[in-house]
């Protein structure tokens, strides 16, 4: 789940139309496959490609439910909600209020999104959006109650890791993802997120250590240059940090990738000494 508030999303060329070519025809548009946008994380193209079924009314299972899915990758909450809404007077999945509830959590709800969870029928997704919701009401015996509910998926395991980070419990959280990557070394998220702990105890070079696997398969990760830049600011300084980000915007499509996401504005004042900070950080008082 990205983080609650933000409007950091991913973003992701559009995949070109690939040509089909037969002997002695003309090239012709083959039509983009919806499993592989979403194999590639690029939601910008699941959604693209399904509200053109939608649109021109063909028929896929499930078309609305992939297509709030996609939204809600794609950090539009609310329209993810709205398309929710709109697939509950066709189906007749009962977990679609938790769905509802995940995005509410990340548009800041908390207690909507606990309201609306509570709709849904009990389920490993629905204990862990209660135990999140409760840590940020800061309602100890609520979290206690769904701490104990938790199991030893790999999922459970991420939801309670994050928690302990949450609460500045960095060594435990630690813990938990080295021991999901002993379980599936190409989990590499995971190394995100021990870098992401190794960070905050202060171990800047290890971290960068351990980032640097992740990075040698998405290079173009804006959470994770954005960490490395932030380690080489503080090992460093800030015209450093500065360069680590450049690799987003040679990578980018977008003419200033810089002013497209909230984190990265925030850390070009810092890495800049403060530079247009009147201009840059009142916006982003209620999300950073």
């Amino acid at each position: 789940m990205l983080r609650p508030g933000t409007s950091l999303t991913k973003q992701k060329k559009k995949a070109a139309a690939t040509a089909k070519v037969g002997p002695g025809r003309k090239a012709e548009a083959q039509k983009p496959d919806l499993q592989d946008f979403l194999n590639k994380c690029d939601y910008v193209g699941a959604i693209t490609l399904l509200e053109f079924e939608r649109r021109s009314g063909e028929n896929r299972d499930h078309l609305l439910m992939w297509l709030a899915f996609s939204y809600f990758h794609n950090g539009d909450y609310q329209k993810a909600i709205d398309t929710y809404d709109e697939a509950a007077k066709k189906s007749d999945d009962h977990n679609i209020p938790v769905y509802k509830a995940c995005c509410l959590y990340a548009l800041t709800q908390y207690q909507e999104a606990e309201d609306e969870a509570q709709k849904a029928p009990e389920s490993s997704l629905k204990t862990r959006l209660l135990f999140h919701t409760a840590h940020k009401r800061n309602d100890e015996s609520a979290m206690m109650q769904h701490h104990q509910a938790l199991t030893d998926s790999r999922e459970d395991q991420l939801g309670l890791a994050a928690i302990q980070y949450l609460r500045s419990h960095f060594q435990e959280a630690t813990d938990i993802y080295k021991r999901l990557l002993v379980d599936d070394r190409e989990h590499w998220a995971l190394n995100v997120y021990i870098a992401f702990c190794y960070y905050k105890l202060d171990y800047y070079d290890v971290a960068l250590e351990i980032l640097q696997t992740y990075l040698a398969q998405y290079p173009d990760s804006i959470t994770a240059v954005n960490l490395k830049a932030c380690s080489h600011y503080q090992l460093y300084n800030g015209k450093a940090a500065e360069a680590e980000l450049k690799v987003l915007q040679q990578a980018s499509n977008s003419s200033n990738i810089f002013q497209d996401h909230d984190l990265l504005q925030h850390n070009l004042v810092v890495f800049r000494n403060g530079e247009n900070a009147i201009q840059v950080l009142p916006p982003l008082l209620d999300i950073i």
